[in-house]
């Protein structure tokens, strides 16, 4: 017969005590479970969870991606032999224009800043597991709000400018919110709609430039000046610091301090956590309470604002021209999609990758002097993402077969 009070002779406050033993776990405990789960799931650790590696599997690992850059860089020279160049002046020549002639690297840090932007966005959607490529039109449509704020809204300068900032994020994110909402409403893959919704941008901001009730030049004097928007006024673009003789944007220290969030936001809160376990696996996230779709779509909304940020602070700062113009945005919003790949979906080695992206970019303004097509910096920028590329995927593989011989499944 079952009983449903105490024992005689049992201790009232032990019995409490088990009772107290079978409470619901909290919002931290569940989201650890979720994570091994997830993880379990896919063969793999959450992020965030260290992968102990022996000594020898890290030489292993160094060896690989020193030989791959390596070897990049050995395709690269014999590249730029073949066209005619030296491939020690052209080296020479990346070093003087991104670091070493005057003023170099103040300009490449201000390059710097719409890639990381871009980048940083990219990075959190990807770890939830959403696959944004439509950086390039939200870098452009952001740019577009913020010109058409910053040359028509009265008041002083740096509320105009913050006000600008502000409006590029919802540009940006108004646009990545129509691939969210379509995914949430009809499951339309992320992939697809993100990257066709580029090639919808390049058109409206081409008819926007035409029009002088939009974006384009209302100055009638230079009939010209077409598909052209109008000059950003002085007080309006982003300020410069200087340091040891270098003009630094100021876009770089709001593109350095949205890294440092993000990079804080994913390794030490309840949010972070939450993204991490819908990007390892979305049935573990709905066993343990995790609402994917609200989440993915807030994420990529968010890497739309951030894109449309990175957008504004090339307009309004001295990486680009101080105008908007047809093909303005100059592949700024791909290159971005490659930083975050590269880095791997950490948001802190985002920042060397871009730095390394944005001095191939002002390092091959000096390629001219050398007789070698600034164009070869594309080329060497392409062997270097496949160079850095190469170690993660053996790594993997090998790391997969381990696992399947382990398991009996590779007999």
């Amino acid at each position: 017969m079952t009983t449903t009070g105490t024992e005689p002779g049992s201790d009232p406050d032990a019995v409490d005590d088990r009772r107290s033993d079978d409470r619901p776990p909290d919002d931290d405990a569940v989201l650890a479970a979720a994570q091994v789960s997830a993880a379990t799931s896919l063969g793999g650790a959450p992020a965030g969870v260290k992968v102990r590696r022996s000594v020898d599997d890290r030489l292993v690992e160094v060896g690989l991606y020193v030989g791959s850059i390596l070897l990049a860089l050995l395709l690269s020279a014999g590249l730029v032999m073949a066209v005619g160049g030296s491939p020690t002046a052209v080296f020479s020549a990346l070093l003087d224009g991104s670091v070493r002639s005057p003023g170099a690297w103040g300009l490449t840090i201000t390059t710097m800043a719409p890639l990381l932007l871009v980048a940083g966005g990219t990075i959190v959607a990807t770890r939830a597991g959403l696959v944004n490529i439509g950086q390039e039109g939200q870098v452009l449509v952001g740019a577009a709000f913020a010109a058409y704020l910053a040359v028509r809204l009265p008041g002083p300068g740096p509320v105009v400018l913050v006000a600008a900032l502000v409006f590029a994020a919802v540009g940006g994110a108004v646009w990545a919110g129509i691939a969210a909402g379509m995914r949430a409403w009809r499951s339309v893959p992320e992939v697809l709609t993100t990257l066709l919704l580029t090639f919808v941008a390049f058109g409206l901001i081409t008819y926007g430039l035409r029009q002088r009730w939009l974006i384009g030049d209302r100055d009638t004097s230079r009939q010209g000046r077409v598909n052209t928007g109008e000059q950003i006024p002085f007080d309006t673009r982003l300020p410069d610091l200087r340091i040891f003789g270098n003009a630094i944007d100021s876009g770089a220290i709001i593109a350095l301090g949205v890294a440092a969030l993000l990079a804080w936001m994913m390794a030490r809160t309840f949010l972070g956590a939450r993204i991490d376990v819908v990007g390892l696996n979305r049935r573990a996230a709905q066993r343990f309470g995790i609402s994917e779709k609200p989440l993915s779509a807030m994420l990529l909304i968010g890497s739309g604002a951030l894109a449309g940020v990175g957008g504004s602070v090339l307009l309004l700062g001295a990486a680009s021209g101080d105008r908007m113009t047809i093909g303005f945005s100059g592949n700024f919003g791909w290159e971005g999609l490659l930083v975050a790949l590269l880095a791997r979906n950490r948001v802190l080695l985002a920042i060397p990758m871009a730095f390394v992206f944005a001095a191939l970019r002002t390092g091959s303004s000096f390629l001219a002097a050398t007789g070698v097509d600034r164009k070869m910096t594309d080329v060497v920028q392409a062997l270097l993402v496949l160079a850095l590329l190469l170690p993660p995927a053996l790594m993997f593989i090998r790391d997969r077969r381990r696992a399947m011989a382990a398991t009996g499944g590779g007999g």
